[in-house]
């Protein structure tokens, strides 16, 4: 049901975003030919109750023009400019409109997202109202499951995967298709006024804090070709390109050198060199002479 309510927020924002004004009567049409649907119209309370959601979740506002009865996104300028809001057009738009227009699903191809997503409303609404959470959580490396209470700071996406961070015994990073069971509890936290969720993973390539590793000058040398693609999609916001030639181009990156930004950089492979830090150039070079060793 969670999920079901997260995906009913995302259709009606996007709905009226890609309408601009829109009757409700007018959303309904639409609305009934999305699966979600059911074939029920959405009720007009509980259309002004998804209006409030969306406001308290996202900052959102859907306003209504008394003179015309037309619904429309007041702060739709603030939605492009990027953030969460921006990221809920890109994520999702293409799958609403995939779900309106049956005959093309199977032309249309996604990569398939983990199941965790169930539980977003809910770390969200937790997140919004200050409420601890009780989870049941199994990781990669753990034998078995753990039962224990969290407080939710804020979520994360990375690598079609989400996370939620927040703070037990310390600050963990907890995969959500790893929680084998979360509910909200009536315990209220408070978030501290000077965290800021944005400067934790300043400079982390993605999930990984690296908490004994430092940030760093990382310089890659990279072939032409392979170049376009960096400046296409940075890997990441220190991304700089100082040199550049018609045989490759040299890159550097202000960042933690963790383990999954090494892994980032080997799936380019032979496209990529190393060139700084000399630590990091080594540990490369073990990689790439314990691969070879395989293929010998």
């Amino acid at each position: 049901m969670a999920k079901d309510l997260f995906n009913r927020y995302i259709w009606l924002v996007d709905t009226i975003y890609r309408s601009g004004k829109i009757t409700l009567d007018d959303i309904n049409q639409k609305w009934v030919q999305n699966d979600i649907s059911e074939g029920n119209l959405i009720p007009k309370r509980t259309f002004h109750n998804h209006r409030k959601e969306i406001e308290d979740m996202f900052d959102i506002n859907i306003e209504c023009n008394k003179s015309t009865y037309e619904y429309y996104i007041e702060n739709k300028e603030d939605m492009e400019r990027g953030g969460v809001r921006r990221w809920l057009i890109n994520a999702f738009a293409v799958n609403n409109m995939l779900n309106e227009s049956h005959k093309l699903k199977q032309r249309i191809l996604f990569e398939d997202i983990p199941s965790g997503q169930q539980y977003l409303t809910t770390i969200i609404e937790a997140m919004r109202d200050g409420l601890k959470m009780k989870m049941r959580y199994q990781g990669f490396w753990m034998d078995k499951d753990a039962e224990f209470e969290i407080q939710p700071y804020f979520v994360k996406v990375f690598k079609q995967r989400w996370y939620v961070i927040g703070l037990s015994d310390k600050l963990r990073i907890y995969a959500l298709d790893r929680i084998q069971q979360l509910t909200s509890t009536t315990q209220k936290f408070k978030m501290p006024t000077n965290f800021d969720p944005e400067a934790y993973f300043l400079d982390c390539y993605g999930i990984i804090l690296g908490d004994k590793s430092v940030a760093e000058t990382v310089k890659i040398k990279i072939t032409s070709g392979q170049a376009n693609y960096l400046r296409a999609l940075p890997l990441h916001h220190s991304q700089k390109e100082i040199e550049s030639t018609q045989e490759h181009s040299i890159f550097t990156f202000h960042i933690k050198p963790t383990f999954d930004f090494r892994q980032e950089l080997l799936s380019l492979g032979d496209n990529v060199e190393v060139l700084l830090p000399l630590s990091f150039r080594n540990q490369f070079e073990s990689v790439v002479s314990s691969m070879n060793k395989k293929y010998q």
